[in-house]
């Protein structure tokens, strides 16, 4: 029997969770169990925070549907250490986000962090997110090509993918691209990309009191990447498949640095 978790960072009542349900529901099969651990308010851009400094609430809305005052990584925890105590989930599935998580978005993305603590947990996990663009935001289902295509790609992956090959154990980004699931050419394996001048930002406003409030705003996201990375993919109408770690290290430049100190 297949047992899933789903979560995301756009909180308990996102239509893009209804997605994934579905989704985990097909891909765990009839007798498999689907349970959900989510925010139960959006928690979009706060990475792989844990709420270690404060409690969290939690709360029963349903059979395996929980909601969790904290993050997405929280939300692993939770359903890790209090909800399926009596057996781990075999995967975590983290999404479906609404607008991407390639490129920069990366760093700063619940989703993805929910789906960083299942790795660094020692579980399967992915995280899918669907780009946003002028071809499906008119669409009656803006998540159309994720809902038609997240399942085979979740089948080929756990099929085939690298897991936990050593002490920082794989896990996977999947974005779909900003096309309606008809015109979606392919499914490509990237990297992770670099959008440039695509930095957030601040903009000031005055309330009507008078007093200062700065909101963070994030750039243009039709920036394109260099060939063969996530962003490039999902624009050239393609789904990326990037194979992640939690090692930050730059290992490119070690051996520089060690010169440095003989």
């Amino acid at each position: 029997m297949m047992r899933i978790l789903i979560t995301n960072d756009d909180g308990i009542n996102a239509p893009g969770l209804e997605v994934l349900h579905d989704v985990a529901t097909a891909l765990a099969g009839p007798s498999g169990e689907v349970w959900t651990v989510a925010p139960a308010f959006e928690q979009s851009g706060v990475s792989h925070c844990v709420s270690y400094i404060k409690p969290m609430m939690l709360a029963e809305l349903g059979p395996r549907r929980f909601a969790a005052e904290g993050s997405p990584a929280d939300c692993v925890l939770a359903a890790l250490g209090e909800i399926m105590t009596d057996r781990p989930p075999d995967l975590v599935l983290s999404g479906v986000n609404r607008g991407n998580n390639a490129g920069e978005n990366t760093l700063y993305s619940g989703t993805i962090g929910a789906a960083l603590e299942a790795a660094l947990q020692g579980l399967k996990s992915v995280a899918l997110s669907q780009y946003y663009g002028p071809r499906n935001v008119p669409l009656p289902d803006i998540f159309d090509a994720a809902r038609a295509h997240a399942l085979p790609v979740l089948k080929t992956i756990l099929a085939g993918g690298v897991w936990q090959d050593r002490d920082y154990g794989v896990f996977y980004s999947v974005n779909f691209p900003p096309l309606a699931a008809a015109d979606v050419k392919g499914t490509r394996v990237v990297a992770q990309g670099f959008r440039p001048d695509a930095h957030f930002g601040v903009e000031a406003h005055l309330s009507p009191s008078g007093r200062k409030f700065l909101w963070i705003r994030g750039s243009a996201q039709n920036r394109m990447s260099e060939p063969g990375t996530d962003v490039h993919a999902n624009l050239s109408g393609y789904i990326s498949v990037t194979p992640m770690r939690a090692d930050l290290t730059a290992h490119d430049t070690l051996e520089t640095l060690t010169d440095l100190f003989p």
